[in-house]
């Protein structure tokens, strides 16, 4: 049973959305841990975080300002750090679209400087936050989270004899999360018109607290190298349209530059690695650091049939208009009306 209790445990991009409830959850289940430090290069939402979380009343917060494309600023910032939760990302399509080379310099160089920073630290474990839109890659967005996937699973390939373990987790759209489209569309039905892209797309849909559980089995059972994938559901765009202004017109807008018309979590290619460990699937190196017979054994995992894919528009698991209503108030808008 996974016990964070005692342990130094830093979070990269630590004031968004991830990184706000994954430290309301770590404060609540792990009372002892013993340093929690929310790095982010944001001023002012490390301002805003310490007034939900006062290093008054949580002794163990630290807020450090930093960027990950600072090297020198991680490697410090790491001294004595057990666990490396790496949530920072530029992650609008349509921002790294138009400005590519900053998406990559945070994105892949910022990945390698948080692999850096981690062996020279002797970290025991680091968990990096995918994308759906790193899985066969339209975007630059999707690309350069391709990329920073890869270079964290090749890591374990250059530990040496460092107990360190790095794991990816890729799962869909966030609700709730900034720049999602339910507090998009909350915010858009008093015009009584809602912008749609198109309407046949579909989005794989996850909450943040399920976002965080899928960080901490990382932490609890990686063996390295990993990408850990859930068994979500999807919904289609129109019906999230109906569930929060069934009222309002739809305007199709067209899709962004970049955008899928579904997402997709394990390709076709993905499936000769795949293993599907119950609550999850498991993308696993094309040759792992451990005994693969060891690992089916430990986790009863089965292998997922040759030409398996995870695709948004073909699942078999979908939201209804009524439980989406029910899920913006859950964990959008606790007030939420239709």
């Amino acid at each position: 049973m996974l016990d964070l209790n005692g342990k130094s445990i830093l979070i990269t991009g630590g004031t968004g959305s991830f990184g706000k409830t994954f430290t309301k959850l770590i404060l609540e289940r792990f009372p002892q841990v013993k340093r929690l430090v929310i790095f982010s290069r944001d001023e002012q939402k490390h301002f805003q975080m310490a007034m939900s979380f006062p290093d008054s009343k949580y002794p163990a917060i630290r807020y450090f300002v930093g960027d990950v494309r600072d090297q020198g600023r991680l490697k410090r910032a790491f001294e004595g750090i057990d666990i490396v939760i790496h949530a920072a990302a530029m992650k609008h399509v349509h921002i790294a679209e138009y400005n590519p080379m900053e998406c990559v310099k945070t994105n892949i160089l910022g990945a390698e400087n948080v692999i850096e920073a981690a062996l020279e630290a002797n970290v025991e474990s680091v968990v990096a936050l995918s994308t759906d839109k790193a899985a066969a890659p339209i975007n630059l967005y999707g690309a350069t989270k391709l990329a920073s996937d890869k270079l964290f699973v090749a890591a374990n390939n250059i530990k040496g004899k460092r107990k360190i373990k790095f794991s990816v987790v890729r799962y869909g759209n966030v609700m709730g999360s900034n720049g999602s489209v339910m507090p998009f569309f909350l915010k858009k039905r008093e015009e009584g018109k809602l912008p749609i892209t198109d309407s046949r797309m579909t989005r794989f849909n996850i909450s943040l607290e399920d976002g965080c559980e899928m960080v901490f089995n990382a932490i609890d059972n990686a063996w390295g190298g990993e990408i850990f994938v859930p068994k979500i559901p999807s919904y289609k765009i129109t019906d999230v349209a109906k569930a929060i202004a069934p009222e309002a017109k739809h305007e199709i807008v067209g899709i962004r530059p970049g955008e899928k018309l579904h997402e997709e979590m394990i390709t076709m290619s993905d499936s000769f690695n795949t293993w599907d460990l119950g609550k999850y699937y498991a993308i696993l190196p094309q040759k792992p650091i451990f005994n693969l017979d060891e690992y089916v054994s430990r986790f009863n995992a089965s292998k997922v049939p040759e030409g398996f894919y995870y695709n948004s528009g073909e699942n078999t698991d979908w939201e209804t208009i009524e439980s989406l209503r029910e899920l913006v108030k859950q964990h959008v808008d606790p007030h939420f009306i239709a």
